[in-house]
């Protein structure tokens, strides 16, 4: 790997710090009035739409990836059942997504979304057998601590727990375990990170559409279609979530997931400085202790999680 390819991966990466910042901002400038059911559904459709000219780019004129494949019954099987699955998941994480940030708080929520790698730990752990060394197990207790600090809103009380918190550390929570399960096919097979993209989106919004279908009726559908403030609101997102998965996909082609990782550990700080400056949103002194400290302890689980690695 060269010198113009460490450059394109860390660019690529800073970009994905920007995104990750703007999303809970994008997510809850939307009008309170704005279902998060519909609005998780059509942000979705946008990202599929917005998906496409990057896989019909390599289904035509000669196909690539997954679509190129002759893969065993089998294994074409299981990547179908993989793909409805994660799908599935993302599907739900996108709507727990837009009601955690309305309801936490747009800071308390992208911070409660850096508990990732606990759940990344865990799953490691449970399946993979990986043992964790005295520095990350340290690290891990100290992440746990200020997510519960920030989660009794600072007092350490139990009696003032955030379910709405609570709800938000689902995000990472999901995302982990798709992300396990959908490695699994990428490592099998030749799909490409456009098509994951693609299935990811088709699938999630197939299943938002289902449920905003069986829970407001077809009418409410047609109504926030027809809104064009809504639908302004849900293109934007879809195109900054959307980007934000296809720029992480091209940072990690050309540097570390642990490097592109460190890069992007800062971006609550930038969700924090938009919230306050255009959503007045209050922020308390013990969000902004929270950030300091599990910024440290990623930046010391990354930095141990490195040490032991041979070479």
């Amino acid at each position: 790997m060269g010198l113009d390819d460490s450059r394109a991966g860390i660019s690529f990466a800073l970009v994905c710090l920007v995104i990750l910042g703007l999303m809970p901002f994008v997510s809850n400038s939307r009008p309170a009035a704005f279902d998060a059911l519909s609005f998780a559904f059509f942000l979705s459709v946008w990202q599929l739409l917005f998906s496409l000219p990057l896989v019909i780019r390599e289904s035509l004129p000669k196909a690539k990836g997954i679509f190129a494949a002759d893969l065993a019954p089998e294994l074409k099987r299981r990547t179908t059942a993989i793909i409805l699955l994660t799908g599935a998941i993302f599907g739900l994480s996108t709507y727990v997504y837009v009601l955690a940030v309305e309801k936490a708080g747009a800071v308390s929520a992208a911070i409660a979304i850096q508990a990732y790698p606990l759940f990344a730990i865990l799953w490691e752990t449970l399946f993979l057998g990986r043992r964790k060394t005295a520095p990350e197990l340290f690290f891990t207790l100290l992440l746990l601590v200020a997510l519960y600090y920030l989660a009794t809103g600072g007092t350490w009380r139990i009696e003032g727990f955030s379910q709405w918190f609570a709800l938000a550390l689902g995000i990472p929570f999901l995302w982990s375990i798709a992300h396990v399960v959908i490695k699994e096919t990428m490592d099998r097979t030749p799909i490409t990170p456009a098509q994951v993209t693609f299935f990811r989106v088709l699938v999630s919004a197939l299943l938002l559409g289902l449920l905003l279908v069986a829970i407001g009726g077809p009418s409410g559908v047609a109504k926030d279609l027809g809104n064009a403030e809504f639908q302004t609101f849900a293109l934007i997102m879809g195109l900054v979530y959307y980007l934000e998965l296809i720029f992480w996909f091209y940072a990690v082609r050309y540097i570390a997931v642990s490097t592109a990782s460190l890069i992007t550990i800062p971006w609550p700080a930038l969700t924090i400085i938009l919230a306050a400056l255009f959503l007045e949103e209050s922020i308390g002194v013990h969000q902004i202790i929270t950030l300091g400290v599990v910024a440290a302890s990623l930046y010391g689980l990354l930095f141990a999680g490195a040490r032991k690695r041979p070479g």
